[in-house]
């Protein structure tokens, strides 16, 4: 990315303590939201993470921006030992707490609060390694894909579900409309933080994707990389390997 995309222009905070912010505001409705504003879609999309984090047996996984939990909880079925959630925002995993407890997962799951580039685990700790739109929220990309490969086990998987725009017409202009004009109004509308959205569509369309991406991965250290355009190319799938 040529330049940072923060939510609150001009704050004297970080990035990170902006996102940090941010999805505080908006965990009470986010994942109501979310499925809106994604159709469900992204419950597939999910779906083939899980099965390709699965092709490895994991027993211990980390979920870096787990949000809410979703992502941690849909990989319980693979019958890992241990899976933790990592986030940065307490308002997050305080709702993802509340769901995880409901569904009965409390013995499975561990929610953690803390930052992708200060992950609070040893080096080689983890089996596999998740994370679903969150490496675009990284205040410096580089420095948490390098602690990811830190505590991710020798050929442990490491899987990313982000955002990608679309390179054909018609879904190019159609995903155009529908991030930079559909996305902000119903955030507007019926989020806390009425800025939220205009940052997660603006965060969405600058992030590189693609090879682009693949290429930053290589660079720091993971190997067997691959992507996976799904639904047309508005979100991939990353796969690679320590």
């Amino acid at each position: 990315m040529d330049k940072q995309v923060t939510p609150y222009k001009g704050s004297e905070l970080g990035k990170k303590e902006q996102v940090a912010q941010m999805f505080d505001n908006i965990s009470n409705n986010y994942d109501g939201l979310n499925r809106v504003i994604s159709f469900g879609i992204d419950v597939s999309w999910r779906k083939k993470v899980v099965k390709l984090i699965g092709e490895n047996n994991p027993k211990t996984i980390l979920d870096i921006a787990t949000g809410t939990g979703d992502l941690a909880m849909m990989m319980t079925k693979l019958n890992p030992e241990k899976i933790v959630g990592l986030d940065i925002s307490a308002g997050m995993l305080e709702v993802g707490k509340q769901k995880i407890k409901k569904a009965g997962f409390d013995n499975k799951i561990d929610m953690v609060i803390g930052d992708s580039e200060n992950i609070p685990f040893k080096d080689n700790t983890f089996d596999a390694i998740t994370v679903s739109f969150g490496v675009r929220n990284f205040e410096n990309l580089d420095k948490g894909l390098k602690e990811i490969l830190r505590v991710l086990k020798p050929n442990g998987k490491f899987v990313i579900l982000e955002t990608s725009n679309p390179t054909k017409f018609p879904f190019k202009q159609l995903y155009k409309l529908h991030t930079q004009v559909f996305l902000p109004i119903i955030g507007k509308l019926f989020s806390k933080d009425k800025v939220a959205y205009s940052y997660l569509s603006e965060s969405a369309n600058s992030f590189p994707y693609g090879e682009a991406f693949n290429n930053i991965l290589r660079k720091n250290g993971f190997k067997n990389v691959n992507s996976l355009p799904v639904t047309f190319g508005v979100a991939s799938i990353y796969t690679s390997t320590k």
